[in-house]
């Protein structure tokens, strides 16, 4: 597997090393001893699984502490544009959006340290799954809005398909002031 590390501490790219042949291919999606080469040495409790039609946003979700989750988020079928932003109090990159397109040709994968708020756009009609190091808590759970002005993420989709929820969550700029300067 090759783990590239990105201009954010702790964030990293992975790409697994794909055996192809006539009968099709092969690779290992998850090796514990490669990941904690790098200084990941979670331990996945909860992993999940989504649908979701082309054009949808998703996101940006968190948890909070006592229940943040660090995620290990690849798709199985079709193609998104994950997008983190560093939430993390006292972070040097605290407010930096990171995107990377994951797909289901190269099999790649995003690990997301605790203390991002995480979410992505369906640029093809995709199944989505991430790994977490944490348990689900409803009431941990949190975000920002996904068109925030000052973040000013291109999603890459003309007319998102929203939950209401993600609809209502506050800006980045509430976010910092109600937190106090991150999570």
């Amino acid at each position: 597997m090759k783990i590239l590390t990105t201009p954010i501490e702790g964030l990293f790219e992975l790409y697994p090393k794909i055996f192809e042949d006539n009968r099709g291919y092969f690779f290992e999606s998850f090796k514990k001893s490669e990941l904690s080469e790098y200084g990941i040495d979670k331990v996945w409790v909860q992993e999940n699984q989504s649908f979701s039609k082309a054009g949808t946003v998703r996101g940006l979700h968190f948890q909070h502490e006592p229940y943040a989750q660090a995620k290990l988020a690849r798709v199985l079928k079709g193609k998104v544009l994950d997008v983190v932003v560093d939430l993390r109090k006292g972070s040097v990159t605290y407010g930096a959006v990171y995107t990377k397109v994951l797909d289901d040709i190269q099999h790649n994968m995003l690990y997301v340290p605790e203390g991002f708020a995480h979410g992505f756009s369906v640029l093809e009609d995709a199944v989505f799954s991430y790994r977490c190091s944490n348990y689900y808590n409803k009431s941990s759970e949190g975000g920002v809005i996904w068109n925030d002005p000052q973040l000013a993420i291109d999603w890459e989709v003309k007319t998102p398909i929203l939950s209401e929820k993600d609809q209502l969550l506050p800006t980045f700029e509430a976010f910092t002031q109600m937190t106090k300067g991150g999570i």
